[in-house]
């Protein structure tokens, strides 16, 4: 007869209940990816694409309603999964990003929206984060997310900037509401500002290019106007994408100076840097245009599930306990877009 000892009949139930608890990283991959391809599908009916509710702003809404009202039903073991898709597969897809963007297309838009886009890029930044952290005294995350969403191109930059930033859910998601919000009156706005015949088409193209928020209000905005002024205001935004690449090698230096590390062990944005390769990829013109189109779109989805997974792990009460001031500076970065944006369009084309 074999004698076990006490502590081996202690540990294997104890061993036994740890391995059934194991985070599952597929079953939560699973779990996102079946809202992201509902909300991808849903977002192609005719209602969503007439009022230009994109499949990452209902991901990211359906995400925050599960998390919120029905988070105690999701198992512990989709954490492990929910996490992957928020952060991983969200660099993946910044990378695919650059298969929107060729180096021609930049050169074709000229110094005159390059300059636009540093201008009003670097002002709305430095507005925001000051009065962020120095007037409204909020969290140095948050102001960092909400500034870099109106500066450079939306709920994309604010999700790379949490890749090297590392923020609470809740503060990603509430950037990203602010660009939703804010982005959206500017796609309905600058139309009506156009019909006033203050700039000419070209001017107006810089103008929407180097202000709204969004790729796609990019695209909204200008194609209410026209198709010249959609293709000018669409590369200009695009340069303004382009921009995130230094950006985040600058947070990453701060951070490292701030956190008293090496400068040799700064933490690289190897997925943004790859973000410029693509371009360079597809700045080549080898890879065939369908194939391109497939890769966007897919990449679409990828940011689709990135956004729901986001919306999972954030958390309403954290968001409610921040008030009105992340809104309120959200605001006077949208004031100062549309007017300060105006002028500088208008004095660029003169």
């Amino acid at each position: 007869m074999i004698t076990l000892e006490k502590n081996e009949q202690v540990d294997l139930p104890e061993i036994k209940t740890q391995e059934s608890k194991k985070p599952n990283l597929y079953s939560g991959l699973a779990f996102c990816t079946l809202f992201a391809l509902l909300s991808y599908f849903v977002c192609k009916a005719d209602f969503f694409v007439k009022y230009n509710i994109n499949s990452l702003t209902f991901a990211i809404i359906t995400g925050m309603v599960i998390g919120n009202t029905l988070n105690k039903f999701i198992p512990e073991t989709f954490k492990e999964g929910i996490t992957f898709s928020g952060k991983r597969i969200l660099r993946f897809a910044i990378i695919l990003y650059g298969f929107r963007i060729t180096f021609a297309q930049i050169a074709g838009v000229g110094l005159s929206g390059f300059a636009a886009d540093i201008i009003m890029l670097s002002s709305t930044y430095l507005i925001g984060y000051y009065l962020g952290t120095r007037v409204f005294k909020l969290d140095k995350d948050l102001c960092m997310l909400t500034a870099i969403g109106s500066s450079i191109c939306g709920a994309a930059a604010v999700l790379g900037t949490d890749s090297v930033l590392k923020a609470k859910a809740h503060k990603v998601s509430l950037a990203v509401a602010t660009v939703v919000l804010f982005g959206t009156l500017a796609m309905l706005l600058y139309p009506f500002i156009y019909k006033l015949g203050f700039l000419n088409a070209d001017a107006f193209g810089i103008y929407i290019g180097s202000t709204v928020h969004e790729v796609a209000q990019v695209v909204a905005a200008g194609s209410a106007v026209s198709k010249p002024v959609m293709d000018t205001a669409v590369i200009v935004k695009l340069t303004r994408v382009m921009m995130l690449v230094p950006y985040l090698f600058l947070l990453s230096m701060y951070l490292a100076k701030k956190s008293g590390t090496k400068m040799s062990k700064i933490q690289i944005p190897w997925f943004a840097i790859l973000f410029i390769v693509v371009c360079g990829i597809n700045s080549t013109g080898f890879i065939p245009e369908i194939f391109v189109l497939n890769i966007v779109e897919f990449d679409i989805f990828l940011l689709t599930l990135a956004m729901f997974a986001l919306g999972v792990e954030t958390n309403f009460k954290k968001i409610k306990g921040l008030g009105i001031k992340p809104l309120l500076l959200a605001l006077i970065m949208f004031i100062w877009l549309v007017f300060a944006g105006f002028m500088v369009a208008e004095f660029i084309s003169l």
